[in-house]
C-alpha cells in the first residue's frame, strides 16, 4: 500500500475515495478477475450478461430490493427492481441452450452495509449442466486454488488454500460445534433450544434460532485454517435446492467459508415447477407477514416455465469481492471497490 508520503497535500480534495492509496488492491482485484474468467472459459463455460433492472428481483424473504419505475415512450410505468441475483435469468438461459454458463453481475441488496456487506456488489455466478453438487465443490475448490495464493492470512487466520478444503454436513457441524442432533428438532423450537442448552427468545421461530446457533457456535469456527464447505443443509432451507434423494430431510446445498466470511452458495438446482412455485408462495407470505410495508411484485412465470426444460444443474454464488479481500488480506469491502458510492 501506498503511504501517506507518496501523496500530494491536496490529493485529498481529488481522491475523497483514496483511490490511489487503494490501488494495490485494485490491481489484484483485476487480476482476479482475469484469473476468474480464464479458469472458467477454460472449463467450457460461457460468459453471459441479464438485465439488471428486472420485474421480479429474486424470492428470498429478507432480501430487501431498490426499487424503481420504467416508463415507455407512450407515458406508460412499470415497476421494476435492481436484481439481487442473476440466478433466475441465468437458469432461464440454462434450460434453453444446456450451456454452462458464468457471469460477474452488479447486485443490490438494500439496506445492507458493514466490513463484509455494500448495498451494490459484484456477484460471480455460474451454472453447470449435468455436475453434481460433489462435483461443483471440486470445481469451486479447484478455482479458489488457482486464483488465490497458497497460504491466505486475514483477519488473523492462516489459510492453507492448497490443501483440501474441509466438506462438513450441517448434521455433522452442529453435532461437533454446538452439540445438537439438528434434524429431529427441525419445526421444533423448544426442542431445539433444549438440544443446544439455550433460551428461546420471545417469538423466536425454530429458522430463528437454527440461524442464530449457526451464526454463534457453528461458523466462528470452521473455515479458520482450510476453507470449509458447509453441506446438506435442512430441507426447510432449501430456498432453490433439490431434496437429497437419500435423505429428505436435508438439500443439496452447500455454502463456503473462509476466513469468517460466508464466500459462496451453491445447489444442486431444483427443476420441478410445481415444487417451486409452492416454496416461493410460502417465500411470499413470509416475507409479507414480516415486511408488510415493502414492495410486491410479479412471480417470475418465465422461469417457472423454464424450469422443466433446464438440465440436471448445479449452480453457485460466489461474493466476488469478498473473494478478492482474501487475495488481498484485507477484511473491508471498501478497499477493494473502485469508487464506494
Amino acid at each position: 500500500m501506498s503511504d501517506s508520503a507518496t501523496v500530494q497535500p491536496d490529493s485529498g480534495m481529488k481522491d475523497p475515495d483514496h483511490i490511489l492509496d487503494r490501488l494495490p488492491f485494485l490491481l489484484r482485484r483485476n487480476l482476479v478477475l482475469r484469473g476468474t474468467r480464464a479458469f472458467l472459459e477454460a472449463r467450457g463455460c460461457m460468459e453471459v450478461e441479464t438485465p439488471y433492472a428486472v420485474p421480479t428481483p429474486g424470492e428470498e424473504v429478507h432480501l430487501q430490493p431498490f426499487h424503481t419505475m420504467q416508463e415507455t415512450p407512450d407515458g406508460t410505468q412499470h415497476s421494476l427492481f435492481l436484481h439481487t441475483s442473476p440466478e433466475f435469468a441465468m437458469k432461464r438461459i440454462v434450460a434453453a441452450t444446456g450451456l454452462p454458463v458464468f457471469q460477474f453481475a452488479r447486485v443490490w441488496r438494500n439496506g445492507e452495509g458493514s466490513p463484509l456487506h455494500a448495498p451494490e456488489f459484484t456477484m460471480l455466478e455460474w451454472y453447470q449442466p449435468n455436475m453434481t453438487l460433489e462435483g461443483l465443490m471440486d470445481e469451486t475448490q479447484a478455482l479458489l486454488q488457482a486464483v488465490l495464493p497458497p497460504l491466505v492470512q486475514h483477519s488473523g487466520h492462516n489459510l492453507h488454500i492448497s490443501e483440501p478444503f474441509e466438506r462438513l454436513s450441517m448434521q455433522e457441524a452442529f453435532h461437533r460445534h454446538a452439540g445438537v442432533d439438528l434434524l429431529p428438532t427441525e419445526g421444533n423450537a423448544p426442542g431445539l433450544a433444549k438440544a443446544a442448552g439455550c433460551t428461546l427468545r420471545a417469538g423466536e421461530t425454530w429458522e430463528d434460532l437454527f440461524f442464530r446457533l449457526l451464526m454463534e457456535r457453528v461458523e466462528p469456527a470452521i473455515g479458520r485454517t482450510r476453507p470449509t464447505f458447509l453441506t446438506h443443509w435442512p430441507a426447510s432451507q432449501a430456498a432453490l435446492a433439490r431434496k437429497c434423494p437419500q435423505d429428505p430431510r436435508v438439500a443439496l446445498r452447500f455454502e463456503l467459508y473462509a476466513a469468517g466470511m460466508e464466500l459462496a452458495n451453491a445447489f444442486e438446482e431444483l427443476t420441478d415447477a410445481t415444487e417451486q412455485r409452492a416454496r416461493f408462495e410460502a417465500d411470499r407470505s413470509q416475507r409479507k407477514a414480516l415486511y408488510p410495508h415493502r414492495h410486491n411484485w410479479a412471480m417470475d412465470e418465465k422461469l417457472l416455465g423454464a424450469l422443466p426444460h433446464m438440465p440436471a444443474c448445479s449452480g453457485i454464488a460466489l461474493g466476488f469481492d469478498r473473494l478478492v479481500m482474501l487475495a488481498c488480506g484485507t477484511n473491508c469491502i471498501q478497499n477493494v471497490l473502485w469508487i464506494n458510492g
